[in-house]
């Protein structure tokens, strides 16, 4: 088994540091095992993290390079994540309780953010406005400053390079606060930014608890655009420190998202898409299939098909079991763990039939199986809450307006999904969804190009895609009159 060092630091102004709320213990969840210590930033920590931002932003070092140069940095941020991947997936691994094939899933999905947005970064252009003879009128587009970026844990380098990519290429200056349950990860998008030559101040990474460093992070007056991923009720808690400073926000938050079955359905694909759509990364995924919706004429053959792919699936430490897809890994913590578990139980106490699954593993680690639950009702707690396990709901629907119902049955709508070989149903079914994204005949479609974002307490604004590069500019129109 590799070696993880013994204690990281945080990433300031361009030097390493300890933090000022001391140092915090990371486990290893496939064992149970301490694996290293962080240092943790405190208040004092977070205020200097911002400061050198704003002096970044404020010498004009990103904005006055030509957007190709700034572009060629933030690949090259990509290009040492890939030269390094075999030692920065083994660190993801072991603190994130993956399997080692999905930990360089991971590095390979953060290190296409850079090369993306590297690219687009010269592609971003102004207009003009015709306003008659006599004037002269264009709009630019500005960086806002200073971006703070809280980052989730279920995807702690990905997510990572998500917001940062397209914030460094829109020539912001930025501050991530990593997840304090996968923080270790996360300092080798600093070494990134070392090796790409990006200015000091440009790129700051710094782990603190969300009570103390996230709010001094969301909170500072200097802060000038908020991007966070996470749970609803702290989604809030943020969304209205930056209305306090009157600063905009990008938020992604719960997702209980579902999959709409049909008899026409090629089933050999469904059974693929339910594989990655709720039992990748242990399901803890903002956009996992947690719901499938089937037809009755399908439903028997579905859940029988689905229960076997899962009972295929091995449970246990990533690093022992390398074969892609063939294994599933940890749940990030016991607490997250127990809370999964604790509503299986719930769900068959509320009448639920539990077809595969629903316990804890009675080995080291937090392991949970893979779980199905049947006869589910649109009404019950397992079909209405987010669960963040591998934990997946079916219904049953007779005629197709039932099935959209149930589907916007919930406060949530990330993502959707369409299984049908009908493909005016598909379009007519995609359009009624209440989701920010759906995906047809496979869950996961798309990628970093297509954008993503929800509707209701999924949150609001998109991330990837073009659209993303908006959340880190602002428009100034330039007004000019050629009158003598």
């Amino acid at each position: 088994m590799p070696e993880v060092k013994a204690y990281w630091q945080n990433y300031i102004d361009g030097a390493w540091t300890d933090g000022g709320a001391g140092r915090i213990v990371v486990d290893d969840p496939a064992t149970g095992e301490n694996l290293a210590e962080q240092g943790l930033a405190d208040a004092g920590d977070v205020n200097r993290a911002v400061v050198a931002a704003r002096a970044c932003h404020e010498t004009g070092v990103l904005t006055a390079m030509r957007p190709v140069e700034r572009g060629r940095m933030v690949q090259a941020m990509g290009d040492y994540l890939l030269a390094n991947i075999d030692i920065i997936a083994e660190v993801l691994c072991r603190e994130a309780g993956k399997p080692l094939w999905e930990a360089r899933l991971e590095v390979e999905g953060a290190a296409r953010y850079f090369e993306y947005y590297g690219n687009q970064a010269e592609t971003f252009e102004g207009r003009s406005i015709p306003l008659g003879e006599g004037y002269y009128d264009f709009t630019s587009y500005e960086p806002y400053g200073v971006s703070a970026q809280v980052i989730p844990w279920n995807y702690p380098l990905e997510m990572a390079a998500r917001s940062l990519a397209p914030a460094l290429a829109t020539g912001n200056a930025c501050v991530v606060k990593t997840p304090e349950l996968a923080p270790l990860s996360s300092a080798y998008i600093a070494k990134a930014a070392e090796h790409a030559g990006l200015p000091r101040g440009a790129v700051n990474i710094l782990c603190g608890l969300g009570r103390e460093a996230g709010a001094s992070l969301v909170g500072h007056r200097d802060v000038s655009q908020i991007v966070f991923i996470g749970s609803v009720t702290t989604g809030i808690s943020i969304a209205s420190a930056a209305a306090r400073n009157v600063v905009p926000c990008v938020l992604e938050l719960g997702g209980k998202s579902a999959a709409i079955v049909w008899p026409d359905a090629d089933l050999d694909a469904l059974v693929s898409s339910v594989r990655w759509g709720i039992f990748f990364n242990a399901g803890q995924v903002c956009s996992a299939m947690s719901r499938l919706i089937v037809h009755d004429d399908v439903h028997d053959e579905v859940v029988e098909r689905v229960a076997d792919m899962a009972r295929s699936i091995s449970v246990g430490p990533g690093l022992d079991r390398p074969d892609f897809g063939a294994n599933m890994g940890a749940m990030i913590s016991a607490a997250q763990r127990d809370r999964a578990e604790a509503m299986c139980r719930e769900a068959k106490r509320q009448g639920a039939r539990p077809v595969v699954g629903g316990r804890k593993l009675n080995q080291p680690g937090y392991f949970l199986e893979p779980t199905i639950f049947d006869g589910v009702t649109p009404d019950m707690n397992i079909a209405r809450d987010e669960i963040f396990g591998p934990v997946l709901s079916v219904l049953k629907f007779g005629e197709d307006e039932e099935a959209v119902r149930i589907a916007n049955g919930t406060d949530y709508g990330l993502v959707g999904g369409v299984f049908t070989a009908d493909v005016t149903r598909a379009m007519k079914t995609a359009a009624r969804l209440r989701a920010g994204q759906v995906f047809v005949n496979e869950w996961f479609a798309g990628g970093v190009e297509t954008p993503f974002g929800g509707y209701g307490k999924s949150g609001y604004g998109r991330e990837k895609g073009r659209e993303a590069l908006w959340n880190y500019v602002q428009t100034k129109n330039i007004a000019i009159s050629l009158q003598s």
